[in-house]
């Protein structure tokens, strides 16, 4: 989305490995369900201008059976504190996966510029296990 780094080819190679991977659908409260990957040809502009799966939807539910969560962020601390773009929506989807007693590895998708010293956190932010930049990978914890 925006200048966020792009995780197309990523998506793809853990496809053709015989991933299932989950992609979001923002609903119009800015909550999330979810819908199979089934290719980039499967996918359709919303008028939002994101592009999202064409399949069925599983409900926003489906993301506590993941293995892994790769999460959008504008910046990460060194505690592994997200800072997201203010909407909810992945808030949202972090506390379903709490709730279900779930732990799926957490991965923030950022640049290597904003993994800082320090964001600011709110009670309910829950640190992430690792950032994932074009740059390589950091682990905060485990």
């Amino acid at each position: 989305m925006g200048s966020e780094p792009g995780t197309g080819p990523l998506i793809d190679v853990l496809r053709e490995r015989g991933a299932r991977v989950l992609l979001p659908v923002l609903l119009p409260d800015n909550d999330l369900d979810w819908a199979a990957y089934d290719g980039p040809d499967a996918l359709v502009r919303t008028e939002r201008g994101l592009l999202e799966p064409a399949g069925p939807r599983l409900g926003p539910d489906a993301v506590t059976g993941a293995q892994a969560v790769l999460l959008p962020g504008l910046a990460v601390d060194a505690r592994g504190v997200r800072l997201g773009r203010g909407g909810g929506s992945y808030d949202r989807a972090l506390s379903r996966i709490g709730r279900a007693g779930a732990r799926p590895a957490l991965v923030v998708v950022l640049y290597a510029h904003e993994v800082l010293d320090v964001v600011p956190a709110e009670p309910h932010d829950g640190p992430v296990d690792a950032a994932l930049t074009p740059s390589g990978v950091r682990r905060f914890r485990g």
